[in-house]
């Protein structure tokens, strides 16, 4: 089985496929001190979990927007899997030709996003990813990594609110009860819910102005759940898109190294 490892800012998300079936997927909190033989630990542990062991991981990659747990992976892997696995970055095949400026700056899961789903679409399409930021990643009809749109996102900007004000509470993000708040926690979830969806809707309109309107939106990412209800411009989610980016550019390179 293949691991497929996402490394975010705020959340750890990774996966055992066989073949291209998904057989279990966890999430854990991103630790950016952890190192390899922690790593190591808390991987075993859920893979007992589910009655899996190191030994049915035949191989690795890893995406990591924390450069450091990149490498820490790495060595995870080369201890405890027995072998070295894939860490996305320059160099890699993945089948996608990138029209950045400068390609080393685009994070990993941006561009392994991109990849997933063009492979679903065919066709144009963007990304939009819920995480710490909120990113958009547009690929041209073509299958052309286009560049993108990068956001504040949406807990950081709530927690920079809260603390910046001192008679505004934390709140739970969920569904506003109508667009006009009658209390200072509704009316904060009305703001922080229909304000980000606004956002959205409003770059993927100038998006497709400048794309066509055929352009595809897929959403993923933590609160994805939370604020693309309240959108009219996504299409849908997809809560495993950066694994099966993952599980593509794993098989392109490791197909590339058989040839």
């Amino acid at each position: 089985m293949l691991l497929a490892v996402d490394v975010g800012n705020t959340q750890t998300h990774f996966g055992a496929f066989r073949g291209s079936e998904l057989v279990e997927h966890w999430r854990f909190a991103t630790v950016r001190e952890s190192t390899g033989d922690e790593l190591g630990a808390a991987l075993q542990s859920l893979l007992e979990l589910r009655g899996l062991g190191f030994g049915d991981l035949t191989a690795a990659i890893v995406s990591s927007t924390v450069p450091a747990l990149g490498e820490e992976w790495r060595r995870a892997g080369e201890l405890y899997l027995g072998h070295e696995p894939l860490v996305v970055g320059p160099g890699m095949k993945t089948g996608m030709a990138l029209r950045y400026d400068n390609p080393r700056e685009i994070g990993a899961d941006r561009l392994v996003n991109a990849v997933a789903a063009y492979e679903r679409f065919g066709g144009a399409c963007v990304v939009v990813d819920f995480g710490t930021a909120i990113t958009f990643d547009p690929v041209s009809e073509q299958g052309e990594y286009l560049g993108g749109l990068i956001a504040p996102g949406v807990e950081i900007s709530l927690e920079a609110l809260t603390e910046r004000a001192a008679k505004l509470p934390k709140v739970d993000l969920a569904e506003p009860r109508e667009l006009i708040g009658k209390s200072t926690v509704e009316a904060l979830r009305s703001g922080v819910i229909f304000g980000f969806a606004g956002l959205v809707d409003g770059i993927l309109s100038r998006l497709r102005v400048e794309l066509g309107d055929d352009l595809q939106v897929i959403a993923t990412g933590g609160q994805a759940h939370v604020i693309v209800p309240s959108c009219n411009e996504v299409e849908e989610i997809d809560d495993l898109l950066t694994l099966t980016g993952l599980r593509l550019i794993d098989e392109r390179n490791r197909s590339d190294a058989d040839d």
